[in-house]
């Protein structure tokens, strides 16, 4: 198995076809095929599930994805590192943003980027948080912000801030006060909310199972437009952080109505890196940007904090 044959397999489970990914990496399709063939009997296992719409990884088959993903791309990060020793800084850095984050970092990021590195080529993935953490495990990122602050095996948080979250929309007036509202009012409320694999989704169920509180979805939202929309035509009130409204999803966003959640409900926002992957020159230089970005939104004192401490290692008080 070389580097070329793991390219091949790579399209193929990229695009689930062996046509569209015979074009993509110029090669005939027969000897796609053929290289295909020859990984199976190699690895004495079916590597994909042939059918009238395509092909799609087995179990064995998305095993092998991930390690030929993580190969090529330190191979790339290598020739990248290589060709730039000693010169500018360049290369194509890929981050992941969830679609929160990207309202309020994205364009900064960019600028800042283009002004300092001109020979950096981002690739910026906007999704929701629980995709953006799929290609993260599967090696596709450089890093990416998401709202967690425990490391895994797969991957290494580094708290950047944290955030309060609000009740966004008009709820029963018995409920709120001059911009604030009680956790315990919320309980019944009608919400739309993103979905369980969701960060933010996540922090609001562990927060109202804690208060006792009981939640009250009426829509799994994976969108953040959608979101605003519902809240702002009246249909739900959603939870989210103020930074959200500020970058013109929809008409009268910036004013929408908004509740502050006591006591808070915050989320820490981290900067994650895959522990599989090392990091390039040029990725550590566009983290430093988004570091940078994120201290002054801090230091300019808006909804965003300092992260909240690290907690003691067990058996310290």
């Amino acid at each position: 198995m070389d580097i070329r044959a793991m390219r091949y397999f790579v399209a193929i489970v990229d695009h689930g076809s062996l046509t569209r990914a015979a074009e993509v990496v110029c090669v005939a399709q027969p000897a796609l095929s053929q290289q295909l063939a020859a990984l199976e009997e190699e690895f004495g296992v079916p590597l994909v599930h042939r059918g009238a719409k395509g092909v799609r990884p087995t179990e064995a088959g998305k095993t092998l994805y991930r390690h030929m993903r993580n190969i090529l791309r330190q191979v790339e990060i290598a020739a990248a590192d290589v060709r730039v020793a000693g010169s500018e800084i360049s290369g194509t850095v890929a981050i992941g943003l969830p679609t929160t984050a990207a309202a309020a970092f994205g364009m900064p990021l960019v600028r800042a980027v283009r002004q300092r590195y001109p020979q950096v080529r981002l690739q910026l993935f906007e999704s929701m948080s629980g995709y953006i953490s799929e290609l993260l495990n599967q090696n596709r990122l450089d890093f990416a912000i998401l709202f967690r602050d425990t490391p895994s095996r797969a991957v290494e948080p580094e708290p950047l801030a944290s955030e309060p979250l609000y009740l966004i929309g008009t709820p029963p007036a018995r409920a709120a006060r001059a911009g604030t509202i009680a956790l315990k009012a919320l309980g019944g409320i009608p919400l739309v909310l993103p979905s369980g694999s969701q960060g933010l989704r996540e922090v609001v169920e562990r927060s109202f199972a804690k208060a006792g509180i009981a939640l009250n979805v009426v829509a799994d939202l994976d969108s953040l437009p959608f979101l605003l929309a519902a809240a702002r035509e009246g249909l739900a009130c959603t939870i989210l952080p103020a930074s959200s409204l500020g970058d013109g999803h929809g008409a009268g966003d910036a004013n929408m109505a908004r509740h502050l959640i006591l006591p808070e409900l915050r989320r820490t926002l981290s900067l994650c890196w895959p522990r599989a992957l090392p990091r390039s020159n040029a990725a550590e230089a566009v983290a430093e940007i988004l570091r940078e970005i994120v201290a002054q939104r801090i230091a300019e004192g808006g909804s965003l904090a300092p992260p909240p401490p690290p907690p003691p290692p067990a058996g310290q008080a």
